[in-house]
């Protein structure tokens, strides 16, 4: 009996380590280029911070754009035929792309600054929602239509204006019905995983991605080296100073970022020191706690920055002590060192080398030479 209490749990551990070893191959983006009858590999595009994608050129205009959750696609030119693979699983995406449904809010802001916002026509977005101007007067004007949230697209709008593909954050994964539907009806979903990127500056390299898309490649290198350039002139300055990033939820509660947090590291690259050194969640990016413990810790912080996106304006410090009056306590707000987001600030992944510079203006204290552009002081 016990022999075979033994071999039972043999095979249950060696299934296990198969499974595992099966999920950890599918999560790697492949070594090699993928081999494809017709067409002669020419180069992988290199990246400087981003470890979620890799693009492979091959010759007469065909790419493949791999992703980290172990997806492969082949961009295959318009007009072009679409070679035989021995890869099966391998989707396939006409370029330029078009009538593009996007509900991956972060992205619109990619390709707004490659000036192809019209490559886009579905949005999960409303009008009163979108802090970028392109996609706001874009739907005001009928140039994109609101096409429902990811969980709940307008399936038959979709399909009236012959749209091919979906771009969907990571929240698609959530709702893999919603996913399978749009795949049974002919439209591609590409799953945007920039939010996956350890460093800030990776989600503004996707831009490499969708400038592949939509026969680009020439505006996706200078673009992301403008943003990268603003963080290498300010990214060794320490300033020691200490920082509070957060807002206050419904229930009272202080909502801040995980330590590890793309936020907390863009306040650190900086010149910042997060005031909170070992936050961690399981799940999400965010930390909640009640405000006697954030007192404790955050009180005597040099800079606060208040996530108005979240939980709304604020225009005087009189309305974030009005949220708790132990506000008044804080260093910062005796100090007159209180700044908030603006809204834009989290759709436009694009930018965010601005946004580093944008902290490291308010640390230095040298907002009148360079004003912010994503933050707001409260008075």
């Amino acid at each position: 009996m016990n022999r075979k209490k033994t071999v039972c749990c043999l095979l249950l551990l060696t299934t296990v380590i198969m499974i595992l070893s099966s999920c950890v191959k599918k999560d790697k983006i492949p070594d090699t280029p993928l081999a494809i009858d017709g067409l002669t590999f020419s180069q992988r595009v290199q990246n400087t911070f981003a470890t979620q994608f890799a693009i492979d050129r091959y010759d007469n205009g065909y790419s493949v754009i791999h992703t980290a959750e172990g997806i492969s696609c082949l961009l295959v030119p318009k007009g072009k035929t679409v070679p035989e693979m021995t890869d099966r699983n391998v989707k396939i995406i006409e370029i330029p792309i078009e009538n593009v449904y996007l509900p991956a809010t972060a992205v619109m802001g990619l390709f707004d600054a490659l000036d192809c916002g019209k490559a886009v026509r579905f949005t999960g977005t409303k009008a009163d929602d979108w802090y970028i101007d392109y996609a706001k007067k874009a739907l005001e004007n009928g140039d994109m239509l609101y096409a429902g949230k990811y969980r709940q697209p307008d399936y038959e709008l979709l399909l009236s204006e012959n749209c091919r593909l979906a771009i969907e954050s990571t929240m698609i994964e959530h709702t893999p019905d919603v996913k399978e539907k749009l795949e049974e009806l002919g439209i591609t979903v590409f799953v945007d995983y920039s939010s996956y990127e350890k460093h800030p500056l990776g989600r503004s390299e996707w831009i490499k991605v969708y400038a592949e898309m939509l026969c680009q490649r020439e505006k996706a290198d200078p673009l992301f080296d403008e943003q990268a350039e603003k963080v290498n002139h300010i990214q060794n300055d320490n300033t020691q100073k200490s920082v509070a990033y957060f807002y206050i939820n419904n229930a009272g509660q202080v909502v801040t970022r995980k330590s590890d947090d793309y936020i907390s590291r863009m306040i650190v690259m900086a010149g910042g020191e997060n005031i909170f050194k070992n936050l961690d969640s399981e799940n999400f990016s965010t930390v909640t706690m009640e405000m006697e413990q954030f007192y404790t810790t955050a009180r005597n912080a040099d800079f606060i920055i208040y996530n108005s996106t979240t939980s709304g304006d604020l225009q005087s410090l009189d309305e974030l002590i009005e949220k708790n009056s132990l506000l008044a306590e804080f260093k910062a707000v005796r100090e007159n060192h209180v700044w908030c987001t603006r809204n834009n600030l989290y759709q436009e992944s694009m930018k965010l080398g601005d946004v580093i510079a944008d902290f490291h203006s308010i640390f230095t204290d040298t907002t009148k030479d360079n004003p912010p552009e994503f933050l707001y002081p409260l008075r």
